[in-house]
Formats: C-alpha cells, sequence, structure tokens
C-alpha cells in the first residue's frame, strides 16, 4: 500500500465529511486543491497525469452553465421573479406552491446555488411586507431547489458528472427524472404545509435593498440562449460541453455588462473541488488501493452490482462526504450507464437530509440569517427527514418500475 497516497485521500475526504479542517480556515475545494498538490509533489503523480486525469468536458459544462447562470442574476431575473412571486394576492400556502414550482423549475435548468442565493433576499423581504413567517417558505424554496435540480442532467453539479461521464441522453434521463421529481414537489408541499397547520404569519423583518433593477435586454439574451441550449440538449447530439461553452461566450461578449462581474458570480470554488477530487481519485484508483477497497466491501456483503446496495450506500455516503465526491467515487466502482440515473436521483434527493446536505440548504441558512432570520438543524431536519424519506422511497419504487 501506498502509504502517503492513501494519507492524502483520508485527510481529503474526512475534510469532505467535516466541510473542511477544523481550526483551519481551509474549506472542501482549498483541501481537495492542496490534496492533488500534494500528490504531485510527492511524485505519486506527475503534473501532466495529474491535467489528463481531470475530466475537462465535466468542467466545461459546469463552468459554462455557471456562466449563463451568473449572467441571469446579473441581469435582476431572480429578483423580479421573487418579487413577482412575493406579491401575488394568493394565499399562503397557495403561494408555497407557486414558490416550489418556480424555484424548482429553475434549479432544473439552471444552478440551484445560484436560484438560492438570489431569490432567497427577496423571498425574506416580501414575507415581511405581507406579516409572514418567512422560515416555511425558506424551506420550501431550498427543498424544491435540490429536488427540481435533479430533474436534468444539467440541473447540479454531480448530474452534470454522471451525465458526462456515462454519456447520458439528455432527454432519456429528462424521462427518467420527470415523475419522481414532480411527485417531489408535492411531498414538499405537504409536508411544509402540514408542519405549518394554518399558522403561517410571523414577526417581520427588517428588509433590505436586494439586488440590481431588471435589464430586459439581458433577461431577454439570457433566456434565449437558455432556450436553444435546452433544445440543443434535448434534440442534437452536439457535445454538451462545447454547446454550453459556446453559450458562456454568447452572454460574455456585451456591450454593457461587463464579463468581470459575471465571472465574479462564477463558483470557482466548485470547479476546483473537481478538479483537486478528480486527481486525488486517479491516484487512488491506478495506486490500487481502489480494488482492495472493492474486495473489503465484497467481503462485507455489500455488492455494488446490487441496485438496492448502490441505492443505500448512494444516499449514506451523499451525507458523509457530501454528493459530489460521493458520486466521483461510485462512478469509479459501478460505471455502468444504467446505474446513472440511480445515482442522480439517490445523491440529489439524499441533501435535502441534512442542513449541510447540500449546498443550496446552506446558501439559504446563511442568507437568512443576515437577515436576522434563524433557521437550526432541528428545524431544518423536522422537513428535510421526511421530504428525503418520502421523495427516497418515490425514486427507488420508479426505478424498480423502469427496470421490470
Amino acid at each position: 500500500m501506498d502509504y502517503v497516497a492513501a494519507a492524502v485521500f483520508a485527510v481529503v475526504y474526512l475534510a469532505m465529511m467535516l466541510g473542511g479542517i477544523p481550526w483551519t480556515a481551509l474549506d472542501r475545494a482549498g483541501v481537495a486543491l492542496l490534496g492533488a498538490i500534494a500528490l504531485v509533489a510527492t511524485r505519486r503523480i506527475s503534473a501532466q497525469a495529474a491535467w489528463k486525469a481531470v475530466d475537462v468536458p465535466t468542467v466545461a459544462l459546469l463552468f459554462g452553465l455557471m456562466v449563463v447562470s451568473a449572467q441571469l442574476r446579473l441581469s435582476g431575473f431572480y429578483t423580479y421573479i421573487g418579487r413577482r412571486l412575493a406579491r401575488m394576492g394568493v394565499s399562503p400556502a397557495t403561494l408555497l406552491a407557486l414558490l416550489i414550482a418556480v424555484a424548482g423549475l429553475l434549479s432544473a435548468l439552471l444552478a440551484n446555488d445560484i436560484v438560492c442565493l438570489a431569490i432567497t433576499p427577496v423571498l425574506i423581504d416580501g414575507c415581511a411586507q405581507r406579516q409572514l413567517n418567512p422560515v416555511p417558505f425558506l424551506l420550501g424554496l431550498a427543498c424544491a431547489a435540490n429536488v427540481g435540480s435533479a430533474a436534468t442532467l444539467i440541473g447540479n453539479p454531480q448530474n452534470m458528472l454522471i451525465g458526462q461521464t456515462l454519456n447520458l441522453s439528455f432527454t432519456r434521463y429528462l424521462f427518467i427524472a420527470l415523475p419522481p421529481v414532480a411527485a417531489g414537489f408535492i411531498v414538499v408541499w405537504a409536508v411544509i404545509t402540514r408542519s405549518v397547520a394554518g399558522r403561517w404569519t410571523g414577526r417581520a423583518c427588517g428588509t433590505q435593498g436586494v439586488e440590481n433593477g431588471l435589464n430586459g435586454w439581458q433577461v431577454v439574451k439570457g433566456l434565449s440562449v437558455v432556450t436553444l441550449l435546452v433544445l440543443a440538449f434535448l434534440f442534437t447530439s452536439w457535445p454538451r460541453d462545447v454547446l454550453a461553452l459556446c453559450a458562456a461566450g454568447v452572454l460574455l461578449s456585451s456591450r454593457r455588462m461587463a464579463s468581470r462581474d459575471i465571472l465574479n458570480l462564477v463558483d470557482w470554488d466548485v470547479l476546483i473541488l473537481f478538479i483537486g477530487l478528480f486527481i486525488v481519485n486517479r491516484v487512488i484508483e491506478t495506486s490500487g488501493m481502489l480494488p482492495g477497497a472493492l474486495k473489503l466491501i465484497e467481503a462485507a456483503g455489500v455488492h455494488l452490482e446490487s441496485l438496492p446496495w448502490l441505492f443505500g450506500l448512494t444516499v449514506f455516503l451523499s451525507n458523509l462526504v457530501s454528493n459530489v465526491p460521493a458520486v466521483m467515487l461510485l462512478l469509479k466502482v459501478a460505471p455502468n450507464p444504467s446505474t446513472g440515473p440511480l445515482l442522480a436521483l439517490a445523491s440529489t434527493f439524499a441533501g435535502n437530509l441534512l442542513l449541510f446536505g447540500s449546498i443550496a440548504n446552506i446558501i439559504v441558512v446563511e442568507q437568512a440569517s443576515r437577515r436576522g432570520v434563524y433557521i437550526s438543524w432541528k428545524k431544518h431536519a423536522s422537513i428535510g427527514v421526511p421530504v428525503t424519506l418520502a421523495t427516497l422511497a418515490l425514486a427507488a419504487g420508479w426505478l424498480w418500475v423502469q427496470m421490470r
């Protein structure tokens, strides 16, 4: 056994589990990058091999779609949608249903973390104006963003990775994922309304100015590019990464919206996390430690060729080390296109279980705390646990029907 490589792997994935290294300012992305640097520095992998280990099409797809979503945020699109929702003269329960539907749809086509980042402050202001307790709506936003992002192969980073690695059909995956996702929206609404039990009012939080005003031309430009991009994904076999980069190039070419402003909204941490983990996982794969680990797992009676075992392990690892690292590992041991929808649905739906299970949850909670709205992990769990258990059951049942 290569003890240096094993030690780096252990430290990196322990940091994935803890969210970083305690008593330091290192987060997941920083640790993944340092792990990759350590492996290159100790000659466990050459610099050339490290570059080759990075799945460039996946990183390119992720970057291109981040640019598209960032342009729409900068144009004021998300703020406009949030304000329109908050000002609608409907009952609180209906408002929650509309919020879940809109957040879920946007998260299926655009980066769900940016959707949560942009809509959260506007939603809090809208609830304050209507004297509504914002917590149920914020939890609805986070849960819907997670569930909705499972609907497509571009809804979240792990789905992009799965789609690119296994070369999955965008259209076929959409038809498989859409029923459990649609049912998941109903579950989110039902769980939250039941927990509220008609008590929708709450203290008003101080409102603040949010985001820029609406730039109509930039919104039209951005939505047109998104529409053409999705149509190309659905009806052509052109490489998704190239299409996403072309879309990003079109949106960066602007006379009024500075490219640096758009690029400042790109989630560089996630891109660095991907690059670092690609390199760390390649060393583990080539060192022989991965086959050895698989033999130990099989000796314990866990057979990953069995889909129920793979489903359960995906859910467990997604909550242990976060869904992106979990999917990266599982794609090495279960590189079968037929398992793609299982990995995507299980890893994404599992994100609602705990507060730190997904970036969307963390963004909503942190943005809310800056506005004086505090959501404890217990409060999140009271919604997240039943939502996760119900949506995972729906996904497992639907996948079983598909296999039959």
